[in-house]
């Protein structure tokens, strides 16, 4: 799990103009009229999901092509990993690579695996940031952080996920290792089902991105109950930082762009001094 550092409370659209230069710039003319494939490894409606339609959305007018996002989902985002590296390494793939893909899913013990995102994928660049947080359904037993695990001491109380190694399960699993106390884990093909269930009533809770719950908070339908990083949110002022409940939990993460392996080198030599120029 990265240190938060530059947090943001929900996703925010970082280096944009710079994106869509490096995008461009993999685009041979020939394929200006191709359409764009925009791959999501996770189930439409989470916060993946939405950055990668962010993205399509974006570079669709830009490159003058018809960008469409394909849900490609499975093993943590490892399947539609794995569609874009057998892909032509023309930039008219591209794959929308969370943190739990690229840097937590390999490093799984026992992870059999297709492919090594990490390996298999070229970087682009990084468009987005995440604050997590802990959410219960607004209709159950739990008002604060404190009652979750007074239950946990008491009976099984079950968390669910994005899938075994994604961020969501790792922050459930760090919690609790914080909190001293055993926890079972559900995943699911992304953070949508897994609210379904929360909602449902046949999990207590989740540790995910703000993105994927800041609808259903402020419904009612889910309680916020603590932020995942250090930080406050404007957006939810009231909740607490998860820290300040379990002291060493810090969670927070980020949202990238990769293609296949063998794009032109100028492609990301290119993308890498448009980076260096523009920290912000």
């Amino acid at each position: 799990m990265l240190p938060a550092t530059g947090r943001t409370t929900t996703m925010r659209r970082t280096r944009w103009p710079l994106l869509l230069a490096a995008l461009c710039l993999a685009q041979p003319a020939a394929a200006q009229e191709r359409t764009i494939r925009v791959i999501s490894g996770f189930a439409a409606g989470g916060a993946s999901d939405l950055v990668t339609r962010l993205v399509a959305e974006a570079v669709g007018p830009i490159l003058g092509a018809r960008a469409v996002v394909e849900n490609r989902t499975g093993v943590n985002g490892v399947i539609g990993a794995a569609e874009v590296a057998r892909s032509a390494p023309d930039g008219n793939t591209v794959y929308q690579c969370p943190m739990s893909t690229m840097a937590i899913t390999p490093q799984l013990q026992g992870a059999n695996l297709p492919l090594d995102p990490g390996e298999a994928l070229a970087p682009i660049g990084n468009v987005a940031l995440s604050s997590y947080g802990f959410v219960v359904a607004g209709n159950g037993p739990y008002r604060s952080v404190p009652d979750v695990l007074a239950a946990a001491r008491g009976r099984t109380v079950v968390f669910g996920s994005a899938g075994v190694g994604s961020a969501q399960h790792l922050s459930g699993e760090l919690l609790a290792q914080k909190a001293g106390v055993a926890m079972t884990h559900v995943p699911y093909r992304g953070a949508t089902p897994a609210v379904v269930d929360i909602l449902g009533g046949r999990t207590d809770f989740m540790i995910t991105n703000l993105a994927d719950i800041s609808r259903q908070v402020q419904d009612g339908a889910l309680r916020l109950l603590a932020i995942g990083d250090a930080g406050k949110s404007p957006l939810f002022p009231d909740a607490p930082a998860l820290a300040t409940l379990v002291p060493g939990f810090d969670v927070t993460g980020w949202f990238g762009i990769c293609g296949p392996r063998g794009m032109p080198p100028e492609v990301l030599s290119r993308w890498e001094a448009a980076r260096a120029a523009d920290p912000e």
